[in-house]
């Protein structure tokens, strides 16, 4: 269902994505965002899946940057290497190349986002400077940081109540500045939508519930 390509992101650097296009008449288009692994089979996976409910889905592999081709086994070894490339992220570069997967996939309707781990992050962020319709966040742990970019676009926020990785009074934070945002909070820990199925299930239903509104 999926294929590699290349996108051109506005200062000219070229990158590969991981491209899954519906079988019929798309919905709408969507841009699938990386966990600090980079676009792996998981993620291949999710973009597979949204081409299942009828959306172009696009990931963009945001460490071509830093180094083309990279993805990193869920190991101690690959979790500190994915770790050393993830907090390397110039988030403005990161942008211009979410912008671009978000243009590849715009002439199949309305556009939204989604994005796990690193990428729950990158959709607040992309809510806030991007022309998405609608996002989905999974597990950010910098949203909280980034409390003075409010989203311009509906979104949701999907948590665990036992992410190593960001604490609930983080959570809670986030909630107390954006009362009208839905943010959800599952008895879970982080990487649930991939490690946990009954959780995955009903933020995935949520999700689906947003972009069905908001993309198409």
């Amino acid at each position: 269902m999926g294929e590699n390509i290349e996108i051109r992101a506005a200062d000219g650097h070229s990158l590969a994505a991981w491209l899954s296009t519906p079988p019929g008449k798309a919905r709408g288009g969507m841009v699938v965002i990386q966990t600090a692994f980079g676009v792996d089979d998981y993620l291949k996976g999710v973009c597979d899946g949204y081409a299942r409910e009828g959306y172009a889905a696009i990931a963009p592999a945001l460490y071509d940057r830093q180094s083309r081709g990279s993805v990193f086994e869920h190991t101690p070894e690959g979790g500190a290497a994915a770790g050393r490339m993830r907090n390397a992220f110039v988030w403005d570069d990161v942008l211009k190349d979410v912008e671009a997967a978000r243009a590849r996939v715009e002439g199949f309707g309305k556009v939204g986002v989604v994005g796990f781990c690193v990428g729950g992050s990158i959709v607040w962020l992309a809510a806030h400077a991007l022309p998405f319709a609608a996002g989905s966040s999974y597990y950010g742990k910098d949203v909280v940081d980034f409390l003075d970019r409010p989203p311009k676009c509906p979104v949701l926020l999907h948590f665990g109540d036992q992410d190593r990785l960001i604490p609930v009074s983080d959570v809670e934070k986030i909630r107390s500045a954006f009362p009208e945002i839905p943010n959800y909070v599952y008895s879970a820990g982080h990487g649930f939508d991939n490690n946990n199925p009954e959780a995955a299930r009903v933020a995935r239903a949520r999700t689906m519930d947003l972009f069905r509104k908001f993309v198409g």
